[in-house]
């Protein structure tokens, strides 16, 4: 199977579905998957069929038909994001302040990744915590003359462009802090917020008295290959091994206005570990696809794999179960955050007046994008789809063997 040439060659492009539908029992078949695994797996290949339902659609001028069905709405699956990162930017572009932004990224250490996989939610947790500590203390420390309480959002990636797993924090940072008492906002320097090399070790530092404490309390698992590390003093080896090695935090330049401030947030919040346009071919028992080699300028090269060894890196970033993937610290926090936002502003002197998000549902969101009118007739054009009957979910039929 290969990728449409484009609209009109009737050639189907390859998606993600496309590879698990081929190829997905033989693989689940060698193995003993966790259950989020198996979920994932499902929702993704029945996506948009008539497993998971739908309704019936008529024309009201032509009485042409068809059958629409239902999205899967897995936070997993390539095709069901879109309307979610819309809505979601929307609400943001609400909460933007009128100063620069900074794009920190931190990074854990692969020597990590066995450990995490075992214990996902604990060590992310631990990532998420540790980095906002970190930024908070450097923010509180007068050598850095801020003064004040962060305010960030922090969105985890899990994987690299090859799909291996690659444990990161991307935090977007406005360009200052709240001072303690709420009174005046403190602007920090406009080139850099921190050094990173500092943040690093404040990093490294943090994340290990998180780990260290949550292996004295018993809360770590140790199966199969790292149930070495159960023995305390090979753990304590592992600790000793990671606190001498150079831990990566890396930093963009400052965003130039609320714009690219958007435009950043759209690239990494509801990504999935790939998307479908990066998928080329599935040959053979082989899938290939395209991937940007950061090593090399960002060149555009090609990765050939087996299919179970696609799917076995794609389900390495399945997370668990209502596991939050983007967060707020600081006065972005929920709880005050649109107070904590009209304050700000009004300290900063901004005469800037942010509309309320708009509330648009799927049809004008595609039109929007996209400039299709997802209720317009595709036979007569003129006409107007409605709902005639739902069509029930139903089992997948399995293929012959």
């Amino acid at each position: 199977m290969r990728p449409s040439d484009g609209p009109g060659t009737g050639r189907q492009a390859l998606e993600v579905a496309h590879i698990l539908q081929r190829h997905g029992d033989t693989y689940a078949a060698k193995r003993r998957l966790p259950l989020k695994h198996l979920k994932a797996m499902h929702h993704i290949r029945f996506c948009r069929t008539a497993v998971m339902g739908g309704h019936r659609q008529q024309c009201d001028r032509c009485g042409f038909e068809r059958n629409a069905y239902n999205s899967c709405g897995d936070r997993h699956c390539p095709k069901c994001r879109t309307l979610a990162k819309e809505r979601w930017l929307d609400a943001r572009r609400s909460e933007l302040l009128p100063t620069g932004y900074f794009h920190l990224v931190f990074t854990l250490p692969h020597d990590l990744n066995p450990m995490i996989h075992c214990n996902p939610k604990a060590l992310l947790d631990n990532l998420f915590g540790s980095v906002n500590e970190t930024l908070q203390t450097f923010a509180a420390d007068p050598r850095w003359r801020l003064n004040g309480r962060l305010g960030f959002v922090g969105v985890l990636p899990t994987w690299s462009q090859t799909l291996i797993d690659h444990f990161h924090l991307h935090c977007l940072v406005p360009a200052g802090a709240w001072s303690f008492d709420r009174s005046r906002w403190n602007p920090s320097r406009k080139s850099y917020l921190f050094r990173v090399k500092s943040l690093a070790k404040q990093f490294r530092k943090t994340y290990l008295g998180r780990l260290q404490e949550r292996y004295e309390n018993g809360e770590l698992r140790f199966p199969g290959r790292i149930s070495l590390l159960a023995d305390r003093e090979e753990f304590a080896r592992q600790i000793g091994i990671l606190r001498k090695k150079q831990w990566i935090v890396y930093a963009k330049a400052p965003f130039a206005g609320p714009e690219q401030v958007i435009d950043y947030l759209g690239r990494y919040t509801h990504r999935v570990a790939i998307s479908n346009h990066r998928l080329l071919s599935m040959d053979d028992g082989k899938v290939t696809f395209s991937y940007k080699d950061r090593s090399r300028t960002d060149r555009t090269r090609r990765m050939t794999l087996s299919a179970d060894e696609f799917i076995r890196r794609f389900l390495l970033h399945v997370l668990p179960p209502r596991f939050v993937k983007i967060r707020y610290f600081g006065f972005l926090f929920h709880r005050d955050k649109r107070q904590n936002i009209a304050s700000i502003r009004e300290q900063m002197g901004s005469q800037t007046v942010t509309a309320e998000p708009a509330i648009e549902d799927a049809r004008q969101i595609v039109l929007r994008l996209m400039g299709i009118d997802i209720h317009c007739c595709p036979q007569c054009r003129k006409g107007r789809m409605l709902v005639v009957h739902k069509i029930p979910k139903c089992c997948p039929i399995r293929d012959p063997p």
